[in-house]
């Protein structure tokens, strides 16, 4: 009986932060997803997909809908502390696992399979984050995998050859000694490989250099026109790539 009980009032709170991501009308992106669909192929990848079990466990959930995919965001689970400690979490980090959040999202891989992924992130752009994402989703917006850089061991350089989605990671900004935005969950880098970081004639990945030059068109760029661009700074994300001086194409933070 339990069980049932935590489990509808899952499902009511989801309804009532989906209408919370809905009170800004230039925030959220077109619930017509089938527009974005081309073939029949992708419905049926829908339909085949099937949502894993989940508990509640205690307070400090919170969800948006899309159909039937559920977005949640909850206090970092004692499985996922024990991967993140000692790597995207070192023992000298000024930030407190109660301050973070974590995320589980969905997304389109770039051959169209629809995916499951996993985030951390600060919890003041929790909330932010899944409506988000729940907009990408809905938009067919591709992202070539969302992953904990845990599973690169903390290294920034291997997730982003990976061309992995990522946000919280306990380090300094590439080349200075600066704490970064990644080391407080405030920063999201999509599609890195694509969207290279270009900072004093360097290139974040190394293996990217044949995405430095803007001006090629070629896919999954993210540009000043491109929706994953607009829907982050329509929540007040500031872009990387609108700096004045070094770039950073994949970049997307909060201050």
């Amino acid at each position: 009986m339990k069980n049932t009980f935590c489990y509808v009032m899952l499902f009511l709170l989801g309804l009532t932060m989906m209408a919370s991501c809905g009170e800004k009308s230039e925030h959220q992106a077109t619930e017509n997803v089938e527009q974005k669909q081309t073939t029949e192929t992708v419905e049926e990848k829908q339909e085949d997909f099937r949502l894993p079990a989940f508990s509640i466990d205690g307070d400090g959930f919170d969800t948006v809908r899309y159909k039937d995919y559920v977005f949640i965001s909850q206090p970092i689970p004692d499985a996922v502390k024990a991967r993140m400690q000692g790597k995207s979490m070192p023992d000298n980090a000024t930030i407190g696992f109660d301050e973070l959040r974590y995320l589980t999202l969905y997304h389109y891989d770039y051959e169209g399979n629809i995916q499951q992924g996993e985030m951390v992130c600060n919890q003041v752009i929790a909330h932010d984050l899944l409506c988000i994402f729940r907009a990408l989703f809905a938009e067919v917006y591709p992202i070539y995998s969302i992953r904990l850089v845990d599973d690169f061991d903390a290294d920034d350089e291997a997730s982003m050859q990976a061309n992995n989605t990522s946000c919280f990671n306990y380090r300094t900004v590439v080349g200075s000694r600066r704490i970064s935005k990644h080391a407080m969950g405030l920063a999201v880098d999509v599609n890195p490989l694509q969207n290279p970081c270009i900072k004093h004639g360097r290139v974040h990945p190394e293996t990217a250099k044949e995405y430095i030059d803007r001006t090629q068109d070629f896919p999954h760029k993210i540009d000043r026109d491109d929706y994953c661009k607009k829907i982050f700074t329509s929540y007040g994300f500031s872009w990387g790539g609108g700096w004045a001086g070094s770039k950073d194409y994949q970049h997307f933070e909060k201050r």
